[in-house]
């Protein structure tokens, strides 16, 4: 007969296991951030984000496999806001742009979603921004932020048609371009942590550009 605490010790074990390896990579993830922000992605080692993380130079290979694998970790969950395998779209800070009844409240809502996107994420995205020659592998996941970002203006434009049309003369790709530019994370940098704006300021100045871009009428009554 199995032993019941033989059973219970392993499951322990295993969830204790599991702790310590998910603290491991957030240690990795954190000290890699940081580094790659203070020195850039080139100039910053794999042996010097060990050392900050405090484990061996193997352990950040054995975890993430590669140093293109890490910068991709750490922007999944600068986008996210932690390391569940939850698409953003699906995320409880994402739920007010599905939740909007009407096209004006859809962009205020996705302003903020871009806003809060911005604040965690605008300097990771300079820096692949501007490692992306140094490697197929950089220069792909590059690609990919832009594709994505264009999904999620596409989706967002969606939802702005089936509320009502949009300003005259702009067609539905035109819409899900002028988004894809005002999602730009690096609008956030630019504007508050390059020139000071308060969040707050510019989250209201993107969702009037937004609505100006997209919407019918002037946005300012809005």
């Amino acid at each position: 007969m199995p032993d019941v605490n033989d059973s219970s010790r392993r499951t322990y074990s295993s969830a204790v296991r599991e702790e310590s390896a998910r603290r491991t990579r957030q240690a990795i993830v954190q000290a890699a951030a940081r580094l790659f922000a203070e020195r850039g992605y080139t100039a910053a080692s794999l042996r010097e984000v060990a050392h900050a993380a405090g484990v061996a130079r193997p352990t950040v290979t054995a975890v993430f496999g590669s140093k293109p694998a890490l910068l991709r970790q750490i922007l999944n969950e600068a986008l996210a806001g932690d390391d569940e395998p939850v698409p953003v779209a699906d995320r409880p800070w994402f739920a007010p742009v599905w939740q909007a009844s009407d096209q004006a409240s859809t962009l205020e809502a996705y302003a903020g979603v871009c806003t809060l996107i911005g604040a965690r994420s605008a300097r990771m995205f300079e820096i692949v921004r501007r490692a992306a020659g140094e490697s197929a592998e950089i220069a792909e996941l590059w690609s990919t932020l832009c594709r994505n970002r264009r999904a999620g203006a596409a989706m967002v434009v969606g939802k702005i048609i089936e509320s009502g049309p949009l300003r005259a003369g702009v067609s539905r790709d035109q819409a899900i371009d002028s988004l894809w530019v005002l999602n730009d994370p690096t609008l956030y940098g630019a504007l508050v942590l390059d020139s000071g704006w308060p969040e707050d300021h510019h989250r209201r100045w993107l969702a009037t550009q937004m609505r100006a871009a997209l919407l019918p009428g002037d946005p300012h009554r809005r």
